[in-house]
């Protein structure tokens, strides 16, 4: 089981997008996206608020090429990662993102947001969608038998179901 909260990063020439997870691993909440301010300063920054807020883990999208090769960007992502871990001493993971932006613009079509907010809002809703995916794969999968597919095995005996 997931314990301690967990940030995820979608890092950016001008932004970063940010989401955090809960204690438990279940929820994700995006957070405001951080406009850089070089690379130095956005450690820092990223430190500070990953101590203010208990996290235990970081993620990092990685952005690779569709082919799964590295990208000029993923290079320098593989680098700012590892800075990050330096500085903050947490385990900071590097994961596949390549779907994620494209998913968040999509979420994104007809909401209404205006273009000059969009681009913000894109970055911190990729982050979103990175930690929910990251959630969701180390999450236990349910299996027949373990009490989860008949409603009555495994109930107190006072269990109504309502």
């Amino acid at each position: 089981m997931v314990t301690g909260r967990i940030l995820a990063l979608d890092v950016g020439k001008k932004r970063i997008g940010l989401a955090l997870s809960d204690e438990l691993g279940i929820t994700v909440q995006g957070l405001e996206t951080m406009e850089r301010q070089g690379r130095r300063y956005d450690i820092e920054i990223l430190r500070k608020l990953a101590v203010a807020r208990g996290v235990r883990h970081i993620l990092v999208g990685n952005p690779l090429h569709m082919s799964g090769e590295a990208s000029p960007q993923s290079e320098y992502t593989r680098e700012f990662a590892g800075e990050l871990e330096r500085k903050t001493g947490l385990k900071v993971t590097l994961c596949d993102e390549r779907l994620t932006s494209w998913e968040a613009e999509s979420s994104m079509r007809g909401t209404g947001v205006a273009r000059a907010d969009r681009r913000a809002t894109i970055d911190k809703l990729s982050a979103v969608i990175l930690l929910q995916d990251y959630l969701e794969s180390v999450r236990p999968t349910l299996l027949p038998g373990d009490g989860f597919d008949d409603p009555d095995e495994g109930q107190a005996d006072t269990w109504s179901g309502e």
